[in-house]
């Protein structure tokens, strides 16, 4: 799984990017399933693998035994560390408050090898498909931001704070970076710098309850869905929505001892 795969483009080199998987064991295995149906891809988490879903330890084992290398969601570095809050934000007190019975949760309900797991996922990744001899392009992958991992990214942020945060991380013209947390999938180039919003595997909130990933593709030709941002870099992006057993998932939070209202969400896509 975590090979890298040829896309469309001659010498192309494809990644499967997969954040917010949030304990939701069936939207993985449909979004595994996706990846291996178009023929393969370097397969990365951007994190948030547990909370709010009951399968936790299978979610982190999963991506385990399929090679699936990434880095920590705010998620998996509070449950690994013990911090007090998960570090997610609310406006509506209602919603606060259920996320932090998920919290609490996910701490008493993750065994230790998950939590040793967790704590061992770095902040960041960077990749660099043409490889390292050459001077990009580069994607780097983050979860919220590459200043913290509870940071919103929204796609009403300027145009400023995506340069700001294409400085604070190191990037150029022809570079990507690719984060989540927000749950809502949304893409845009700045100064030649590509922006993606990956979306959420396991806890979409964009009305839409379908899994979402993303195939990120450097180095091929350029075509109707490329995305060409300068400085040698050819992005081609696609945020690929899969359909998956959500009952199952609903069911599996309604029998657990978390909040039936999760259960809501996933079926309604956050709406």
């Amino acid at each position: 799984m975590a090979a890298p795969a040829d896309g469309e483009g001659e010498g192309a080199v494809r990644y499967a990017l997969l954040s917010d998987l949030h304990g939701n064991l069936p939207a993985l295995e449909a979004v595994l399933a996706d990846v291996e149906s178009r023929g393969g891809a370097a397969a990365y988490h951007l994190g948030d693998l547990v909370g709010y879903g009951p399968w936790p330890d299978r979610v982190v084992s999963l991506l385990e035994e399929r090679g699936v290398p990434g880095i920590a969601g705010n998620y998996d570095s509070t449950v690994a560390t013990g911090h007090d809050h998960c570090g997610c934000r609310y406006d509506d007190p209602e919603q606060q408050a259920l996320s932090g019975e998920s919290y609490a949760w996910t701490r008493e309900h993750v065994s230790a090898e998950t939590r040793r797991r967790l704590a061992g996922l770095p902040f960041r990744i960077d990749l660099k498909p043409l490889g390292g001899h050459t001077a990009g392009p580069r994607a780097t992958l983050v979860h919220g931001a590459p200043t913290r991992n509870t940071l919103y990214w929204t796609e009403d942020r300027t145009d400023d704070f995506c340069r700001k945060m294409a400085d604070r991380a190191g990037l150029a013209e022809g570079d990507a970076i690719v984060f989540g947390h927000t749950h809502v999938p949304w893409t845009r180039a700045v100064d030649g710098v590509r922006f993606v919003n990956a979306g959420s595997v396991g806890r979409p909130k964009d009305g839409d309850p379908r899994a979402c990933y993303v195939l990120l593709e450097a180095g091929g030709d350029s075509g109707p869905d490329a995305r060409d941002d300068g400085g040698g870099g050819t992005w081609r992006v696609e945020h690929v929505r899969v359909e998956y057993d959500i009952e199952r998932a609903a069911r599996g939070v309604e029998e657990s001892d978390l909040p039936d209202a999760f259960a809501d969400q996933l079926r309604k896509g956050g709406a």
